[in-house]
């Protein structure tokens, strides 16, 4: 649809950035922090880009009171956060660290003061080591009864002060990573098994949405999903139908759970014929009903192309670059289900993702249609190589030019129908980019951190950060 005009951004649209607790807290083992995944992966070698760990991250524990007073120079309205499990509970469950409450108590307090509204992830990817040497995490059902209990802590503590909260971050990615592709921790391929952390996934984040309607009935809470919608590579009917295939595969497996508590069927018919399909206890179903979440996060970096793929001789699992080298990745595909396939219609950036604002329209409105939910973008952003030139001059226009144009989708989108809360950008500052160390750049505010030498940590504002700024007092309209 072409408009002639366009609809404002809500009044209350919330605009913000985002972060996660292992990228930017550093003070990996202090004031009572328990182990998590995260510390011991990092230490494996070869694992991460030249051995990069987030022992101090960009130190963001000691330093959140400046970073706050950086959000608040910039007039944000919104920060999304999240909270190391292993600083509530060292050891996932049992006795509660009360240094780590107050550490994130004290950091909504400080986001509050200063008009920016909380936005709290219950788990982004850092599990307490203990719970994945005892049972396996993930792997097992006592994972639900954990992750609930230590969510529920963070209800009855936070709630009356954060009102937006996310379950659980790009579930799709840290199960596929750490369970198909062995690149997160726990370092398993095994399909039959993500298939079924999955599904304990599922249960825990249905479990504590029950949970906190208990705790927050004045609150919003949804799992944020790392939405790459599929496009067909022909319009031959078997490269749609391999683009059906990864949509339902890929991305309805996920989001159909979170908004029905069902899986699709033919993914399922496919799952169970391969024997890969995850056991289902009495009960399962039923719980997952009650899991409806209030809004649909959605993580938006690309699209993804299909075309069919052979059964005999087809194309297998891929690899991913996380040297910044464009060029290095290589498609990945199921054997008589789909294979990916260089779109030759999009650019790309040096980490071989394809750049796509009217990708992230054609998500929000699939989004809006099958499941009728709000929507809140908890991440979209560019990682890039950024250079710092004389005067602590940042010229980063490429991610200016990047964030404008998925602005302008998401405006398109609202004029189409879409309901939408808000739109974090991915990041406030440069982080621990997980396997691409501190190369790989997203923020508005440089942080002066890098894989050799020693290294002061300064804050260094971005040309976008000013440019961020008017589009905020703007609620859009300069840009």
């Amino acid at each position: 649809m072409l408009h002639k005009e366009l609809k404002p951004f809500p009044k209350s649209f919330l605009w913000g950035a985002a972060s996660a607790a292992y990228q930017v807290e550093g003070a990996w083992d202090v004031d009572g922090k328990g182990v998590s995944n995260w510390d011991q992966f990092v230490r494996i070698p070869g694992k991460t880009f030249k051995g990069t760990t987030g022992d101090v991250a960009v130190d963001h524990y000691h330093r959140y009171k400046e970073d706050v007073q950086l959000m608040a120079e910039m007039g944000m309205k919104a920060y999304r956060f999240s909270v190391a499990w292993t600083r509530i509970f060292p050891n996932g469950k049992g006795v509660l660290n009360e240094k780590g409450i107050e550490f994130y108590s004290n950091l909504i307090n400080e986001l509050k003061e200063n008009n920016i509204e909380p936005v709290l992830t219950l788990y982004h990817w850092d599990l307490p080591q203990t719970l994945q040497d005892e049972y396996g995490g993930w792997e097992s059902r006592k994972i639900v009864e954990d992750f609930t209990n230590y969510s529920v802590e963070l209800f009855k503590r936070f709630g009356d002060r954060v009102k937006y909260w996310v379950s659980l971050n790009e579930q799709n990615i840290f199960t596929m990573l750490g369970y198909q592709m062995a690149a997160h921790p726990p370092g398993v391929k095994d399909d039959k098994l993500f298939y079924q952390v999955n599904h304990h996934a599922n249960l825990a984040n249905a479990s504590v949405i029950k949970e906190f309607r208990k705790y927050v009935p004045d609150g919003k809470i949804g799992p944020s999903f790392a939405y790459s919608p599929a496009y067909p590579y022909t319009s031959h009917p078997k490269d749609i139908l391999a683009a059906e295939n990864a949509e339902e595969l890929r991305n309805h497996w996920w989001m159909d759970i979170y908004a029905w508590g069902q899986y699709p069927k033919s993914a399922w018919t496919y799952l169970e014929n391969k024997g890969l399909a995850p056991i289902v206890e009495e009960g399962d179903f039923e719980l997952l009903k009650h899991g409806k979440p209030d809004f649909m996060g959605l993580n938006y970096y690309q699209t993804t192309t299909f075309e069919e793929n052979s059964i005999k001789g087809g194309v297998g699992a891929g690899e991913m670059n996380t040297t910044g080298k464009k060029g290095t990745s290589k498609d990945t595909g199921i054997p008589g289900v789909y294979k990916t396939v260089e779109n030759p219609n999009l650019e790309k950036t040096d980490w071989d993702w394809n750049i796509d604002p009217n990708g992230l329209r054609i998500a929000l409105r699939r989004i809006t249609n099958r499941y009728h939910l709000p929507i809140l973008i908890s991440e979209n952003g560019l990682g890039a190589f950024d250079k710092v030139e004389d005067g602590d001059v940042i010229n980063d226009d490429y991610r200016i030019d990047f964030i404008r144009t998925h602005i302008n989708a998401i405006q398109e989108a609202i004029t189409d129908g879409v309901e939408m809360l808000g739109y974090c950008v991915w990041s406030f500052t440069d982080l621990l980019s997980w396997l691409n160390g501190f190369q790989k750049r997203y923020g508005f505010v440089y942080i002066n951190q890098h894989e050799e030498g020693n290294h002061d940590l300064r804050r260094i504002k971005k040309k976008s950060f000013y440019w961020y700024k008017e589009v905020i007092e703007s609620n859009g309209e300069k840009r």
